[in-house]
């Protein structure tokens, strides 16, 4: 009873605030989760609409064979890439009151939900094969964009909502809990409904789908407003700071950022290790191995699977870390794929879809222990980004991901062509008796059907071993990532007090980081003992974590103490005396000289790395001077963006009043009114047009001048940082006065 009044009392306590050390309320966690409802039934009902080699409802239901399905999918991939390289530039751009990713909760998700409920309903079934393809690539390309805008802003929402990884993993967790109601809510229901619709034992029955999606995707929208109208978005980062990146600037940053590409081409190299996931459907529609309320069973159980991991995920992730978790489950998933093999050579004998769900249930386990670290360590890798490169460039890191497109094209022909060798062709159909028209019909065949599925189980073991092999290298702990981000917000505190901006809130957690990293970077680390209590280890554990992090929060503070710091001060001296004009013709090292730079401690690889940036910032520069400076660099006035960032704030507000004026005007039935606030409405809104072509103009002058003046305005950021970094006496000062108010 204690612990129950323990968790109401925190409740209320921490509803609208979060707990010392945390980023969110419980309300904002809980609106975030709740939300996720609505948002996996939209994702539930599309991604069965988005084309994919051995999509059921493309292929088998509405009858689309594998060959021209993998010809649409090709164009329908092609199409996103311009898509999405158009979505990380809105996104990386937005500096809208409600955030970065909020806003496109409603945006996009609007459309996404309105391409839902047109696809499931256009008549396929009056439609000849071309047209059947037209209409589905015409939706698909649809979903390109505004599906994975949708998708991708409520899933990396968690990234700005808390800086701390801990916190993000255990949101995630619960979040992931109360989300997985949609999809297993959802496949108990599906057979039922089918063979009350049907009378048959099948799910590919376009009036199936017709009865369910429609409203699962309408009140799925409804419930993902939750999630934007109760959460707050939190980045670590200097108020006046404006990204100055344009996409190729930003496209070549996150290049040289190896945990992104750890873990894509883990996801590349493992392509086909979800190959056996049609199986157990199939057992049931073509070899009827149960009834429809089995089935029912089957699938809740096999939903069921992904809910245990969230419960067990953060004590894992504190206990052992996201490495060892994602080499560890990766590496069970190829045994527990294998052990389907003898499993489905039994189809016919009784009770074999109960055997077949064991190893399915087991692997989703595993599976999804592995998949809920993925946006935790998609924000690492964020975080990790803006450590290094200064940026905060989230949207740009879907745009550099189309390079995993063009490889999953060049991959996904190998599935189709397995399909086609294993025996799923119209040569085959036709030669046992069937029409031809719908080449799944092969599966009614028992032969077949096993050595099509002995086939893909085969695949997927090759799948899920190439897919473990990238993860031995990511080494980016969870002690690193704490120690990123105290330091990112060490760089914000200095920089927000030059800038004359700092606020009392993050002053005194800045500072609070500083003292504790002082009195901690004088201990050493404690060696744990193994007959240790486990409450030692742990109090061990933690000991030595601050220790780190206390040490990397020094390491940056004193960097301009170190002889290589004084160094760096001297260059950049050198480059500013030299002038905007005059820096490009300095001597920098060559790229073989770098290279060939020790890297064998953290700091060493640091500097040969800023090194190599350095070059290749200087190489930039003088080609960008080429072409657009041939007569001299001409200072970029940052300060327009202070003036038209403030025309948008205000614009934004008046349409926001005129909205509300005119909606009150309806309702009073003020007709006289109506047409003058219209007229206000697009004139407002004409306005926000012309203001959005000024920053466009604006962003893309000042990304020329970035690139062409990058050296000498590292060197002067480098200069002032150094500066700054010489008063922490005085943020001492302020920081008292803050707290000693607060108190």
């Amino acid at each position: 009873m204690d612990k129950i009044r323990a968790l109401f009392s925190n409740l209320k306590s921490y509803w609208k605030v979060p707990p010392k050390g945390r980023y969110m309320s419980f309300k904002e966690i809980i609106s975030l989760s709740v939300g996720g409802i609505g948002q996996k039934f939209i994702v539930y009902c599309v991604n069965q609409m988005i084309i994919s080699i051995g999509n059921v409802l493309i292929g088998n239901t509405i009858g689309i064979d594998p060959k021209p399905m993998y010809v649409i999918y090709i164009i329908s991939v092609i199409s996103g890439f311009p898509l999405t390289a158009l979505r990380a530039k809105m996104i990386d751009n937005t500096r809208s009151m409600k955030g970065k990713y909020r806003p496109y909760i409603i945006s996009m998700g609007i459309p996404t939900a309105a391409l839902g409920v047109l696809f499931i309903l256009t008549p396929y079934e009056n439609m000849n094969l071309l047209w059947k393809c037209i209409f589905v690539l015409a939706y698909n390309i649809g979903f390109q964009f505004f599906s994975n805008f949708y998708n991708d802003a409520y899933d990396s929402l968690i990234n700005v909502l808390s800086p701390n990884s801990i916190e993000r993993s255990d949101v995630l967790s619960i979040k992931s809990i109360v989300e997985n109601f949609s999809p297993s809510l959802a496949n108990i229901f599906l057979p039922i409904v089918a063979y009350h619709i049907t009378g048959e034992r099948t799910l590919y029955d376009l009036r199936v789908y017709r009865v369910l999606f429609p409203p699962m995707i309408i009140v799925g929208f409804l419930i993902s407003m939750l999630a934007y109208v109760n959460t707050s978005e939190k980045i670590v980062q200097a108020k006046t700071h404006v990204i100055q990146m344009k996409f190729s600037d930003a496209f070549r940053a996150i290049a040289k950022n190896k945990y992104f590409w750890i873990i894509s081409l883990a996801g590349w190299l493992g392509f086909l290790e979800s190959s056996f996931n049609n199986i157990i459907g199939w057992m049931y529609n073509y070899q009827h191995a149960c009834t429809p309320a089995q089935y029912s069973i089957v699938t809740a159980i096999a939903g069921n699977a992904a809910f245990w991991p969230n419960i067990v995920a953060p004590f894992f992730i504190r206990k052992y870390g996201k490495k060892k978790i994602l080499v560890f489950t990766n590496i069970l998933n190829i045994f527990f794929i294998a052990a389907m093999l003898p499993i489905v050579r039994l189809t016919g004998h009784p009770g074999i879809i109960w055997m077949f769900l064991v190893c399915i249930f087991i692997n989703t386990f595993i599976s999804s222990l592995g998949h809920l670290l993925n946006p935790s360590i998609q924000a690492d890798i964020r975080d990790y980004q803006q450590y290094v490169t200064g940026e905060r460039i989230d949207g740009m890191f879907a745009a550099v991901g189309l390079i995993g497109n063009v490889i999953t094209l060049a991959t996904s022909s190998v599935l189709p062509a397995i399909y086609e060798r294993a025996g799923l062709n119209k040569t085959v159909a036709i030669s046992l008796g069937y029409s031809g028209k719908n080449v799944y019909d092969v599966l009614y065949n028992q032969d077949y059907f096993i050595q099509i599925s002995t086939v893909l189980i085969l695949a997927s073991v090759v799948g899920a071993v190439m897919n473990v092999i990238p993860f031995f290298f990511y080494d980016l702990t969870e002690t690193d990532q704490k120690g990123m981000v105290s330091v990112l917000k060490i760089r914000a505190l200095f920089e927000d007090w030059g800038n004359g901006v700092l606020e009392d809130d993050a002053l005194i957690e800045a500072y609070e980081i500083i003292e504790e990293a002082q009195e901690y970077s004088q201990k050493m680390l404690i060696a744990s003992d193994k007959n240790d209590s486990r409450a030692e280890k742990k109090r061990i554990r933690e000991e030595n974590e601050k220790i780190a992090i206390a040490n990397r929060v020094m390491e940056e503070l004193l960097k301009f103490n170190t002889a290589q710091g004084m160094a760096d001060i001297e260059f950049a001296q050198k480059i500013v005396e030299a002038g905007l004009n005059g820096f490009s013709v300095l001597e920098v090292p060559d790229k073989k000289t770098a290279k060939a730079m020790p890297k064998t401690t953290e700091r060493e690889k640091e500097l040969r790395r800023n090194t190599l940036i350095q070059i290749e910032s200087f190489k930039n520069s003088k080609k960008a001077i080429k072409k657009y400076f041939p007569n001299g660099i001409r200072e970029f006035d940052a300060g327009v963006f202070d003036e038209l960032f403030k025309a948008e704030y205000e614009n934004d507000v008046a349409i926001s009043e005129a909205l509300k004026a005119l909606k009150a005007a309806k309702e009073a039935k003020l007709k006289n009114e109506i047409p003058e606030l219209k007229q206000a409405v697009k004139a407002f809104q004409k306005e926000r047009t012309r203001i959005a072509a000024d920053i466009k103009k604006a962003t893309n002058d000042n990304s020329i001048y970035y690139r062409a003046a990058k050296p000498y305005l590292d060197a002067k950021k480098l200069l002032s940082q150094a500066e700054n970094y010489k008063h922490l006496d005085e943020i001492e000062r302020l920081y008292n006065c803050a707290a000693q108010i607060r108190r």
